[in-house]
């Protein structure tokens, strides 16, 4: 099985008993969205949990081989069509020089780590509209000279 293939079998799973990502990962003992990320075949699990996963969603196991397998970090290159999407894309179009230089006068010269990294999705109430809270943690990785 790929991971196409996964993908299309878990997401089918996860619809059929109605279960969330917040359901799934508490069951795993893992967060929501990076359960949401393997499961969409952009991470890969340890054999444990990708098994707990499984039997969660009550797939079978070669499923499982097939979220513990090394995935392509790769995506359409296109611009995203789905609304939410776009708007995270256009957010890196308009703040992205902005939050590289702020995070660089704050840091010095590197990146954020997209490795060792951690991300949160929250809800915060509010009067005039719930609002979303999005938390990216990574680690900063200076440049290095040679």
């Amino acid at each position: 099985m790929d991971k196409l293939e996964m993908r299309h079998t878990l997401l089918a799973a996860k619809a059929r008993k109605k279960m969330s990502w917040d359901d799934i990962g508490k069951a795993v003992g893992m967060s929501p969205v990076w359960v949401a990320s393997a499961c969409y075949g952009m991470n890969s699990a340890s054999s444990d949990v990708a098994h707990q996963i499984c039997d969660t969603l009550g797939v079978e196991s070669d499923v499982a081989e097939a979220l513990v397998a090394f995935p392509t970090k790769a995506w359409d290159e296109a611009i995203p069509q789905d609304p939410f999407i776009y708007r995270l894309y256009e957010v890196v179009g308009v703040y992205g020089e902005t939050l590289k230089d702020v995070v660089q006068e704050k840091f010095g010269d590197g990146i954020m780590s997209a490795i060792d990294f951690t991300m949160e999705v929250d809800k915060i109430e509010d009067p005039k509209g719930d609002r979303v809270l999005l938390t990216l943690n990574g680690k900063f990785l200076p440049y290095k000279s040679w």
